[in-house]
């Protein structure tokens, strides 16, 4: 089936082989409009007309204005500027996912087979947990296109014999990762980490070029990202400082609770009509929230449960807020390691099938996840034993790629997350899953 397709004239172009799914995809957000409410997309939005007037918003607005980087927000700011309906920024969401694809397919054609660039390729356009992402303003898909194109330009820039076009591609390079850097802050510290790994090793093997590279690239990203850490460093006295989110997910990621598994959680605050404002003051003896049919019993069993740190917290803001949180999550991890590591083990759970969060009934949806999921984490760890055993030979792309995304990986194990932040690093899975495959298995498959 597959050499029949590639004798067919289309199929030598990406364009034209993957058009169903954009159909598909176009399809998809007219069925399923945003109404702007969901989530974070609220904080994107108001983020961007923020930034349209010349400023940005203030702790007393209600938002804090380091929640998040401002790269999502300058992709929004000219749909603000012409107050076009929120539905052309989930067709934007659509398009970009369908260069995504070809941007993955085109990169893989490089290194492996028309068949496994193929298929891995269609792994990804078929990909729904993804989806979800697709129909909401979020920055998932535009991150995951991000890192498509940077794949891209990596394996370009180290298989080019042209210094001149090298240092193009190297160039593009840089200012992608550190575009996806200010969208994302949590690759802010990937980055850091990479350039002082890529940095030691080049003053080590003074030789290498590869090494030379990735600083070049690394220093780049660095560089491209002093205007918003400038920002920040004005507006906290911090250097390289790029969220104040971070101390809250890891706050929820260290709570030593039984029955919360390190899942994000909404700040609760106290309400004295609730009905479980009857409980104990530590929450010893309440139900679960899912006991309670509304959501301010709910919300007041968890300030119970929490109520000595909010006590501390609840009247703080911004980096000050920050702090406080990673002081009291500091000293729960010290206190009740086990738990932490169950959490973390919890967090892996949430980052490829969405499960367990803490006081939530299960849903039969999460089964929905099992099939794409399961098969990407069998194929992952799978692809780990060839990895480590044959590291030395391995071309350096795929060496920096697969560092890269488990950097990634393992800083997001650490703080509170959930399959979204999955999402924009599956192409990269995919990426060096078709490269072991192609070096490690020899298949005589004939398909008809």
């Amino acid at each position: 089936m597959l050499d029949g397709l590639t004798k067919l004239k289309f199929s030598k172009n990406p364009f034209i082989l993957f058009a169903p799914f954009l159909l598909f995809y176009i399809g998809l957000v007219i069925c399923f409009p945003t109404h702007g409410r969901t989530g974070d997309e609220g904080r994107y939005l108001i983020y961007a007309q923020y930034m349209y007037n010349g400023v940005l918003p203030s702790t007393e607005a209600g938002i804090d204005i380091l929640g998040n980087g401002p790269g999502y927000s300058i992709i929004l700011m000219p749909f603000v500027l012409l107050h076009l309906p929120l539905i052309w920024i989930t067709l934007l969401n659509a398009f970009l996912y369908y260069l995504s694809i070809i941007l993955l397919f085109k990169t893989s054609l490089l290194i492996v087979s028309f068949r496994k660039a193929f298929l891995v390729s269609l792994f990804w356009a078929c990909y729904y947990n993804s989806y979800e992402n697709m129909v909401l303003i979020l920055p998932e898909v535009f991150i995951g296109f991000l890192i498509c194109l940077l794949m891209f330009f990596i394996i370009k820039a180290f298989s080019q014999i042209n210094w001149k076009k090298q240092y193009i591609y190297i160039f593009f390079s840089g200012i992608i990762l550190g575009y996806i850097a200010i969208t994302k802050p949590i690759f802010g510290y990937v980055l850091l980490v990479i350039l002082i790994g890529a940095g030691t090793l080049w003053f080590i093997k003074k030789d290498s070029v590869n090494y030379k590279k990735v600083v070049l690239i690394s220093l780049l990203s660095l560089i491209s990202t002093i205007p918003y850490l400038i920002y920040t460093y004005n507006s906290t006295g911090k250097l390289y400082y790029w969220s104040t989110f971070g101390g809250n997910n890891l706050y929820w990621m260290s709570s030593p609770i039984e029955g919360e598994y390190g899942s994000w959680l909404p700040d609760p605050k106290p309400s004295s009509d609730s009905p479980a404002s009857a409980g104990s003051g530590n929450g010893v003896g309440i139900k679960d929230a899912q006991d309670f049919d509304d959501d301010a019993s709910y919300n007041h069993l968890i300030f119970l449960r929490h109520e000595k740190d909010f006590k501390k917290i609840g009247l703080l803001s911004g980096v000050e807020r920050d702090d406080a949180y990673k002081k009291i999550a500091i000293k729960n991890i010290k206190s009740n390691p086990g738990k932490f590591l169950t959490n973390c083990l919890s967090n892996i759970g949430r980052i490829f099938f969405n499960f367990p969060f803490s006081y939530k009934l299960q849903h039969p949806s999460t089964l929905l996840r099992l099939p794409l999921s399961g098969t990407l984490l069998f194929l992952t760890i799978f692809s780990l034993f060839p990895t480590f055993i044959n590291w030395k030979k391995l071309i350096f792309p795929i060496k920096f790629m697969v560092f890269f995304a488990f950097l990634y990986l393992g800083g997001s194990v650490f703080a509170s997350a959930e399959s979204r932040m999955l999402t924009p690093i599956v192409p990269i899975l995919l990426f060096w899953i078709s490269f072991v495959i192609q070096k490690s298995l020899k298949l005589n498959y004939h398909w008809k």
